[in-house]
């Protein structure tokens, strides 16, 4: 009769050693999170992907950090994409364009494991809040930011959906390249992708800044493990791959983003 309660206190052994493992921005993130929970359900939250990849889709690692994170804080999370062709098809091995025709929708799926749905499915009332990792597939796929800068369009879907969020007053979250869909959507917002000028290397799309200021957004300078929440918007991005710095450091901002948008949710 003793067996299941030694089983039990075995099992609270291995997750307080698990616990010993996370770094103090992944166990304050954690315990964060764990605050801001809403009570009787978790935190719905839609992850929008723009393809498999970061030179033509989303950045892999970005969007498992992403999730990653959203798991440890208990969300209920449902991947889209939409179900479109991408601009072009980068070989990642060469660093060139190929010949050939890839769908973002079906890359996508790539990284959801096979568990995604058209971007044109999601429904706003059915979230709380809705991510969007970076990677040039966000500049390429969702909006022509990689060929036009601020001058680009972003997707009509893409854009309806944010805005549908922003109506409902529920939070965004971006990182990397992808807080340019906010500063082109939402005139006067306030985000960041880092820096606004090389510091030592570390941030050499710093021009990115100067462009989004351009277009009558407020860019916000922050490092690689913090996060800016305009607060006004309910708008939460963070520098990611914008910036130069060790994988580990990248996946801690990713979750500092993530931490806000569920305080925001």
């Amino acid at each position: 009769m003793q067996l299941p309660c030694k089983q039990k206190a075995s099992g609270a052994r291995q997750a307080s050693s698990a616990s010993a493992f996370l770094s103090p921005a992944q166990q304050s993130a954690e315990q964060s999170s764990a605050r801001h929970m809403p009570r009787g359900r978790a935190h719905r939250v839609a992850v929008v992907l723009a393809g498999c990849g970061v030179f033509d889709g989303s950045e892999i690692h970005e969007a498992s950090a992403v999730l990653v994170h959203l798991s440890r804080a208990g969300a209920e999370v449902k991947i889209f994409a939409p179900n479109i062709e991408q601009m072009h098809v980068v070989d990642h091995l060469k660093g060139c364009p190929s010949e050939e025709k890839r769908n973002v929708l079906v890359e996508s799926a790539r990284l959801a494991r096979g568990d995604i749905q058209d971007l044109a499915e999601l429904k706003v009332g059915e979230f709380d809040a809705i991510i969007f990792p970076g990677g040039f597939g966000v500049a390429k796929n969702l909006c022509s930011w990689a060929v036009e800068g601020k001058n680009c369009t972003v997707n009509n879907l893409v854009k309806s959906t944010l805005e549908a969020f922003h109506s409902a007053k529920k939070p965004i979250g971006l990182c990397c390249i992808s807080p340019v869909l906010a500063a082109k959507v939402f005139p006067g917002c306030e985000v960041t992708v880092g820096h606004n000028r090389n510091v030592d290397g570390r941030f050499p799309d710093a021009e990115t800044a100067a462009a989004i200021e351009e277009l009558g957004c407020k860019h916000i300078c922050k490092d690689v493990n913090e996060a800016h929440v305009d607060t006004a918007n309910k708008i939460v991005t963070t520098c990611a791959f914008m910036c130069k710095a060790p994988l580990h450091q990248i996946f801690d901002g990713v979750g500092t983003m993530v931490t806000e948008v569920l305080k925001l949710a």
